[in-house]
């Protein structure tokens, strides 16, 4: 650890004015370190310390008051002064009993100027060493903060910088990338390791001063964390300086690398596009996974199209920022993520890295997290869709999951009211739907059974196609429809009796009501396929 003059309590007794000094009680104290000085002569001062103070006083505002004495130094320990100076004779002749035995049960040097002493001269003396010595450490920091910054020009692993730090500090250093084993700068033996990660957890619900941690965020997200640990000695304000600039340095070291690592994907796009086309047999997918180190626990896979609509002047920055992001957050949630970029489409080939299949679920917490983002919610003119395609248990049909996360995105396009994502096997009859339309004519089917509903609307302006579509999803509950429309209920038969004149007093029994249903979908499905139809009759 590097070593930085701390002025204690027994340096102060080797200054001038202090040649004629004793230490009267608490002299095994002495090494308690000092921070300030402060002249005290009021009876309370418990609001107006910060710790580590040198009191000095002559004692006159509780000269006759041995109980408002001791209270006073009740306070200096409570607030962990650093020692008490009191000048005898002009107001004292001598220290209480109780006050001695006080300090030397806390320690707690108390020391006494035979004559008077000038306060002011004493205050400047140790303020100028303490100011000179906070100048040194910033002097030195400054210096590290320089010298760390040009070595980030040439270092290649962060493991330099963990290097670079223990140099300046000769700590034990610990780093932790986010769902990675501790890393130990110097390397010491298991047993050390274990002991250290047994602190490091300790501390999360218990202060100590030989330990400090610094995390290392990116996008918004903990990526990384970095400790410092010293078994002797407690970690000082410099010690905790020099931690902050190097978890500094290192979010910029991983980020460049996490861009280089990016840059270096485009080379796989090729081989990639031909995974996603299906034409890779399962001897050349792992000899690819093996040719990168690639490591998979499972052979469960999902293909994800995102498509980002932002500003175009800020496209390509934000497709390649996105790409990190999602990187970043789909990693921490256990999957391993390959991308191809077209334009302001990604496709996401997410291969499932931990031994439980609830791929969907952490689907939906990651993209939460997204959503949730700095970068989406600083982006508020952008605007993000995910289609998840089916889910795969062989690496050889991720093909099938494109396919399916196509169409997944040709319904997601074609629905009125877009959510955010959607996944395959979620669409249920927007599938049928979608396979219909390619073999009949749904105009004509969907026409069957509205076409009077909505001439009537645009005759009228009867809104009894919004009733029939709010009366359906509250299962035939009056109350309920009534509720979600804001109408009366009298207003409410009145529309359903007109709904029964048009579609028949029938309509909500089990095989028409699900006819109306389904072809309420329909409908909807072929107003966003032609929206300059949507209110046209059908």
């Amino acid at each position: 650890m590097k070593e930085h003059f701390q002025l204690t309590v027994a340096d102060v007794l080797n200054r001038k004015h202090f040649e004629h000094a004793k230490v009267i009680a608490g002299e095994e104290g002495i090494q308690r370190i000092v921070k300030w000085v402060h002249v005290v002569e009021v009876t309370s001062i418990r609001n107006l310390l910060n710790g580590d103070e040198l009191i000095l006083s002559t004692g006159v505002a509780w000269k006759d008051n041995v109980e408002l004495f001791v209270s006073m130094v009740m306070e200096f320990l409570e607030n962990k002064a650093a020692g008490f100076c009191l000048e005898m004779g002009t107001y004292m002749t001598e220290v209480p009993a109780e006050i001695i035995e006080l300090a030397n049960e806390h320690q707690f040097p108390i020391i006494v100027f035979q004559k008077e002493v000038p306060f002011v001269e004493i205050t400047q003396d140790i303020h100028s060493i303490i100011i000179n010595q906070q100048y040194q450490k910033i002097s030195d920091l400054e210096n590290y903060s320089q010298s760390l910054n040009k070595r980030l020009l040439t270092i290649e692993t962060h493991e330099d910088i963990l290097q670079f730090i223990f140099s300046a500090l000769d700590v034990q250093i610990i780093f932790r990338l986010k769902n990675h084993e501790y890393e130990f700068v110097p390397e010491i033996s298991r047993t050390e390791q274990n002991e250290i990660i047994r602190q490091v957890e300790k501390a999360k619900t218990e202060s100590c001063d030989h330990l400090a941690s610094s995390p290392i965020f990116l996008f918004g997200q903990e990526y990384a964390e970095l400790f410092i640990y010293s078994k002797d000695i407690s970690i000082s304000e410099y010690d905790l300086l020099i931690l902050d600039r190097t978890a500094t340095a290192l979010a910029q070291h991983l980020l460049r690398d996490m861009y280089v690592v990016e840059k270096k994907r485009v080379e796989e796009f090729e081989w990639l596009y031909a995974w996603l086309a299906g034409e890779h047999s399962p001897e050349s997918i792992n000899e690819y996974f093996v040719e990168n180190g690639i490591k998979t626990k499972t052979n469960d896979a999902v293909v994800l199209i995102t498509k980002l609509f932002p500003a175009k002047e800020k496209l390509s920055q934000d497709v390649t920022y996105l790409k990190l992001l999602f990187r970043s957050v789909f990693e921490q949630n256990g999957f391993a993520v390959f991308s191809v970029e077209k334009r302001n489409e990604i496709t996401f080939i997410l291969l499932n890295n931990r031994p439980k299949k609830n791929l969907k679920e952490r689907i939906k917490k990651a993209i939460k997290l997204l959503m949730d983002s700095e970068f989406i919610r600083s982006h508020s003119t952008a605007r993000i869709l995910i289609a998840a395609g089916k889910f795969t248990e062989n690496l050889c049909d991720v093909h099938k999951s494109y396919l399916t996360a196509k169409e997944t995105q040709r319904i997601q396009q074609k629905m009125t009211n877009k959510e955010s994502y959607y996944f395959y096997e979620d669409l249920h009859l927007y599938r049928l739907i979608s396979q219909m339309s390619n073999h009949i004519n749904l105009q004509e089917l969907a026409a069957e059974y509205l076409q009077p509903v909505i001439q009537y609307d645009q005759k009228y302006n009867g809104k009894l196609l919004e009733t029939l579509k709010a009366y359906l999803e509250c299962s035939g509950s009056k109350q309920e429809t009534s509720n979600k429309l804001f109408i009366v209920r009298q207003t409410l038969y009145h529309r359903l009796q007109k709904l029964e004149n048009i579609l028949g007093d029938d309509f909500m029994e089990h095989e028409k009501r699900v006819a109306i249903e389904f072809m309420l979908l329909v409908q909807d499905y072929l107003a966003a396929s032609y929206p300059q139809k949507a209110n046209q009759v059908l």
